[in-house]
């Protein structure tokens, strides 16, 4: 059931990968598979990407390249400027632990107008997954930069990763976000995926409490944009007004990450630094070899992958209740809980994250609905 049209021929936004290291941290959550290891994107790569993005942008005022995977600041100020400096007419934010903030970092962030999204996880006794390469604790490393951002008033949003989504724990976890004054909240439930091949179990009714309580919380204090609240509300929205919710529409934005020697994985970045004995390296395609608008374009006939993983969607499809809200398990989550299969259906992220999101915001409305 595969057709060209399940991919939209003009992303949204680029993922750029500028270096494989993460700096100062080594989490123990993280999915990549070489961030102890500095490979660096060259700057050519950046220009062959920038020409068919900066056409893009032309007819998307919100066009986006995130800077992300590993740590981007560890790229270093000078070659991270040059890496960006191919690119017109785009909003560039980077997604940072922190850590490495400076002064110097600061005028960088603001001389170039970037968004800067912080990696931390919560109060300081739920950021314990956030240790160091030394092995020390992250928390203080990324509160210090993100005071140092503070002070500049540079505003930010923030990503949590949850081990256990407590519902006990949910209002002290949204305090600790509108305290800090973040703009935007996203929160991931930790996935097994990539070299983390070891995340806990979460029973889904309780992972259900916790959205319910966090919504609770939200409401009582709705300071800050919680996305995953975001996601719900809208969805409710576009089903009362008559609308396809958005993630059963077509076609697919092909989320194209662009990796540090200029490979291209579409639609999950989580893929990128793996390879496979059936797809190789789950790239489309390199950029110096291969223009990026054409790899978009072409990218169904030439990544066989993503035909297995059509194929698990229309299984989502044809069986799954929530499908209209999901859309389809992620093609990461798939391949690493089934056995490195896209055609799977239901994964523990799926269940976690948007049937138990979905059935929790669910539940804090009909108590308020009164």
């Amino acid at each position: 059931m595969s057709s060209p049209s399940r991919l939209a021929s003009r992303p949204r936004s680029v993922i750029m990968q500028p270096t494989t290291q993460c700096l100062p941290m080594d989490c123990t959550y993280c999915y990549l598979p070489l961030r102890k290891t500095k490979n660096l994107m060259p700057p050519a790569v950046a220009r062959a990407v920038a020409g068919p993005v900066n056409a893009w942008a032309a007819v998307d005022l919100g066009f986006e390249v995130v800077w992300h995977g590993g740590e981007p600041l560890a790229t270093g100020r000078e070659h991270l400027a040059a890496l960006m400096a191919p690119f017109r007419g785009v909003k560039h934010s980077v997604q940072t632990n922190a850590a490495l903030i400076d002064d110097a970092w600061c005028d960088f962030l603001l001389e170039h107008q970037v968004h800067v999204g912080v990696s931390i996880d919560g109060p300081e006794d739920m950021n314990t997954h956030r240790v160091t390469l030394a092995g020390r604790p992250g928390f203080r490393p990324t509160m210090r930069g993100i005071e140092r951002l503070r002070r500049r008033g540079i505003p930010y949003s923030a990503i949590a990763v949850l081990s256990d989504p407590d519902p006990a724990d949910a209002a002290r976890f949204y305090e600790f976000f509108a305290e800090l004054r973040v703009t935007t909240l996203g929160v991931n439930v930790e996935e097994t995926e990539g070299v983390n091949r070891t995340a806990p179990e979460t029973d889904p009714a309780r992972a259900a409490d916790f959205w319910a309580a966090l919504a609770d919380a939200w409401r009582a204090n709705p300071t800050i944009q919680l996305r995953e609240i975001a996601r719900v509300t809208h969805f409710a929205d576009a089903v009362l007004h008559g609308h396809t919710p958005a993630p059963t529409g077509l076609p697919w934005d092909p989320l194209p990450t662009i990796t540090h020697d200029g490979g291209v994985v579409l639609l999950s970045p989580e893929l990128a630094g793996f390879t496979d004995t059936r797809f190789g390296d789950f790239t489309t395609g390199n950029v110096l070899n291969d223009r990026l608008d054409v790899l978009v374009a072409e990218a169904e006939q030439r990544t066989p992958w993503i035909t297995e993983f059509w194929n698990g969607v229309d299984a989502c499809r044809a069986t799954c209740p929530t499908f209209a809200f999901c859309g389809g398990a992620h093609p990461a989550n798939r391949y690493f809980e089934h056995g490195g299969r896209f055609d799977g259906t239901r994964t523990r992220y799926c269940t976690n994250a948007k049937i138990a999101l979905l059935e929790g915001v669910a539940r804090h409305a009909s108590s308020h609905s009164h």
